[in-house]
């Protein structure tokens, strides 16, 4: 079965057992993209109800004063939970599987660059998953927040395996969210179709493609954060505890350093959805493609600079509150930009009020609020007496469900006709809505009177004062019609799948390249694909008349870079990312030297020996290279044997470094400087290791004769491009460890 599979189809294979077994192994083992969005969507919903279901017993236990329905402990497992599981396994794989499905199909590829490398970037969603809420029978889940601040996270406070789950499992999360955003920037960069420029990107791919580059760069710092806290954990390491050296407030400024992009991960694809919807609704061009488009791009740079406004309270010192203050202000421009862009689409247009506009529409106004109650947490004063209140809690809410759920929901609606081939019920749709948007507002903007009440955030329960026990019971009654919004959102989705009406190539009269394949889309998406000359290319086609006016140069030939080259350059961005964050963890205590052993007990002209070997290997490497472009192999295999050679002893000379100090008693536990040594050269390690597997790999299939006429040379270049990074990565390692200290 393929991506044209029919209703009747799908029902003789579910009622036939050997076609189910088919159909469940076809599911399972696809690299489909369109199947892989359909599963990650699916994932979402699961743990969408296990979210939900969390948060319905925090809001029940919050619904009057002094309730003793949970217990302290078991509210702030809930509290944990629910916050990580909206997170990294509801929002985030919806909006990975919605890129997924339409990504590929608005550029005119027929899959993404790498389908395996998608299909492991899924698996990892559920595996993530299970890995988090298995702590709940091994031992008690997690009851640290979804932030895990330290030293309450440490074993001293948490000695429950529940803190381990969850650090594993956002580590393999992360793994799979990286994978996406590779495969992502390489099928924008290498696949599109003939014609489709950069320029001429639907702003739904711009933004998504936009958004994988904030992926590369915030989540490879929280892995190294997560690498951080399990070494303190499960090695008595010292990154985290203050009583060896090490900083709850470093823990902070790192996660925050990815916490903060992550809004902005999770809020650009609604913002793609919205610029997607709103003109083919408004019957109108988007306004402004450019403004939309840069200041995506500004968001992106921006928000990687607005960590510390949430460590206002954290005692920072004037200079950073100043900078933070301003970079917080300063995102509020392109945020604000996008508003009046799509504003601006409305204004004069012939608006069709049905679900997926109505959706936007709340989403404008939702999102409205929440900025303006964002902004006001750019001043420090503000910000000190509103960070640990319920009015923090409903600014967040503002965003992440107001915003993002309002766009998702509206995208679903919008793209549910390509995918199943049938039409969603506009009045089950049109109840999803209402009952969504009353239910919102009913739990969260009560919540910000709340705090400026004074009502503080994270506690499991609260005295009888002032207005506060009507106020929580009207937002816990709130909660039950989110509830029922999803409830019929769910048999909407199930029942027009069997029973709706058959929407067509295009019910919406869209403009994108989606829109010109059947639907659902043949498993290769395109028979053909129309002439692309504008952003607009259905509308060219259908209105030959009045086309709209040409985007950059009008050729259809485009010249696309490699997708292997791409794939692992991103790839490397990535790892310079969490490299980047371990160097600066080092640097971080080594401003404040601890007492114990410290860089005076490395062998520093040992260490250089060792460290030209690991350098002369990209020579040898790149001399392996020109033998394999010139079809020598002999010469091939000998200069790649020896970079095989240079890197194994660079590995056993890092080894006899480390058997060195274990036997002088200094292990990874034994101080602050230990842990910091340990952990970034063995990170360095381990990839040097990976790339002698990899090397070790090439260097049979070069013996087997199996580059003959230049095969696998593209792969071979790129295990090139990491082995020069991994070297490139020792400089800065060598001059930070070993030579520092000489200058110091």
């Amino acid at each position: 079965m393929n991506g044209t599979t029919t209703i009747a189809e799908f029902r003789d294979a579910v009622l036939d057992p050997a076609k189910r077994a088919h159909y469940r192994l076809a599911w399972l083992s696809t690299v489909d993209h369109k199947r892989i969005a359909v599963l990650y969507m699916l994932t979402a919903l699961v743990f969408f109800v296990i979210a939900g279901v969390e948060a319905l017993f925090m809001r029940l236990q919050l619904a009057i004063p002094n309730n003793h329905f949970l217990q302290p402990d078991t509210f702030n497992q809930l509290f944990t939970m629910h916050g990580t599981t909206m997170i990294f396994l509801v929002v985030m794989p919806v909006v990975f599987g919605l890129a997924n499905y339409v990504l590929p199909l608005q550029i005119g590829a027929r899959d993404m660059a790498f389908p395996r490398l998608n299909a492991f970037g899924f698996w990892c969603v559920p595996f993530g998953g299970i890995l988090l809420h298995f702590s709940v029978l091994a031992g008690g889940a997690p009851a640290v927040g979804w932030f895990s601040y330290t030293p309450l996270s440490e074993t001293p406070y948490s000695s429950s395996p529940g803190v381990d789950y969850w650090a594993v499992a956002l580590f393999v999360l992360g793994i799979g969210s990286i994978s996406f955003a590779i495969n992502t920037i390489a099928t924008v960069i290498s696949l599109r179709g003939p014609g489709m420029t950069m320029r001429r990107l639907p702003l739904f791919t711009w933004i998504n493609f936009v958004n994988a580059f904030i992926i590369i760069f915030a989540l490879p710092v929280l892995n190294a954060n997560l690498a951080m806290i399990l070494i303190d954990r499960q090695l008595q390491g010292h990154f985290f505890l203050p009583i060896g050296g090490g900083s709850p407030v470093l823990w902070q400024h790192i996660f925050w350093a990815f916490g903060h992009p992550e809004v902005y991960i999770m809020a650009l694809p609604a913002f793609a959805i919205v610029s997607e919807i709103i003109p083919v609704f408004s019957r109108k061009p988007i306004f402004g493609y450019e403004f939309v488009a840069a200041s995506s791009v500004a968001i992106a740079v921006l928000s990687l600079g607005v960590w510390g406004h949430h460590m206002f309270t954290v005692g920072m010192g004037r200079p950073l509150d100043v900078f933070f203050a301003i970079s917080s202000m300063l995102i509020a421009i392109p945020t604000g930009v996008k508003v009046l862009n799509w504003t601006a689409t409305m204004l004069g247009g012939r608006i069709r009020f049905q679900v997926p506009m109505l959706f936007c529409i709340a989403f404008l106004i939702q999102f409205l609020v929440a900025g303006l109650t964002g902004i006001s947490h750019a001043s420090v004063a503000l910000d000190w007496q509103t960070k640990n209140s319920y009015f923090l809690v409903a600014h967040f809410h503002f965003v992440a469900v107001g915003a993002i759920v309002f766009a998702v929901i509206g995208g679903l609606h919008y793209w549910f006709p390509k995918m199943s081939g049938r039409m969603l019920s506009e009045r089950l749709g049109k109840w999803t809505f209402w009952l969504m948007v009353i239910g919102f507002n009913m739990t969260f903007v009560i919540q910000h009177f709340l705090g400026l009440l004074g009502m503080p955030r994270r506690i499991y329960t609260y005295p009888d004062l002032p207005h506060w026990g009507w106020m929580n019971m009207l937002s816990t009654t709130g909660v039950f019609f989110m509830s029922a919004a999803a409830l019929v959102l769910v048999w909407n989705l199930a029942s027009s799948f069997f029973r709706g009406k058959v929407a067509g190539d295009n019910p919406w009269d869209a403009w994108t390249l989606e829109w010109a394949t059947t639907s659902p889309p043949p498993h290769e998406n395109f028979v053909a694909l129309p002439p692309i000359r504008s952003r607009r290319p259905l509308w060219d086609l259908a209105n030959p008349d009045r086309p709209d006016p040409i985007v950059g140069e009008n050729s259809a030939a485009v010249t696309l870079p490699d997708h292997n080259k791409v794939g692992i350059l991103t790839f490397i961005l990535s790892e310079a990312g969490f490299f980047a964050a371990l160097i600066l963890a080092y640097l971080y205590f080594y401003a404040r030297p601890q007492a114990g052993p410290g860089p005076k007990e490395l062998d520093v002209p040992r260490t250089l020996v060792f460290s030209v070997c690991l350098f002369a290997s990209s020579f040898t490497f790149w001399r392996a290279e020109i033998g394999l472009r010139r079809q020598r192999r002999a010469t091939m295999l000998g200069w790649l044997a020896l970079t095989i050679l240079l890197g194994g002893i660079f590995l056993v000379g890092q080894g006899t470094e480390y058997w060195k100090l274990f036997q002088t008693g200094v292990d990874l536990s034994t101080n602050l400087f230990s842990t910091t040594f340990f952990t970034l050269t063995g990170f360095h390690g381990l990839h040097v290791f990976l790339g002698l597997i990899a090397l070790l790999i090439f260097l049979w299939l070069a013996w087997e004769g199996d580059f003959a006429s230049g095969r696998r040379e593209a792969a071979f270049k790129s295990v090139g491009y990491y082995w020069h990074f991994v070297d490139v990565v020792w400089v800065f390692v060598l001059f930070t460890v070993y030579i520092l200290p000489l200058l110091r």
